[in-house]
């Protein structure tokens, strides 16, 4: 059986100053479990300032964030179903 699931992720970005940019990701699950990443970036003083490029940073480090911390939240309920401790390849 065929199923289409959807699932949203929200990102919300902070420049603190023209060096610094954070990034929260979080989705929930269909159970209703939410999961969040966070990421950061920080500009080389050197560099020239695109606020667009410290987004893409921030954010791609939240996502990678999010990822690591979705997998920790599958390999506890695999864990909790089968009751033994879950390693999943990363």
């Amino acid at each position: 059986m065929s199923a289409t699931k959807h699932w949203d992720i929200t990102v919300d970005i902070d420049e603190f100053d023209e060096d610094t940019t954070l990034a929260h990701v979080s989705v929930r699950t269909p159970a209703g479990q939410e999961v969040t990443g966070v990421g950061q970036a920080q500009r080389n003083p050197l560099d020239p300032s695109v606020h667009e490029i410290g987004d893409e940073l921030a954010v791609s480090r939240a996502l990678r964030n999010l990822s690591e911390r979705l997998l920790h939240t599958t390999e506890k309920d695999i864990a909790g179903v089968t009751g033994e401790s879950a390693h999943l390849h990363r």
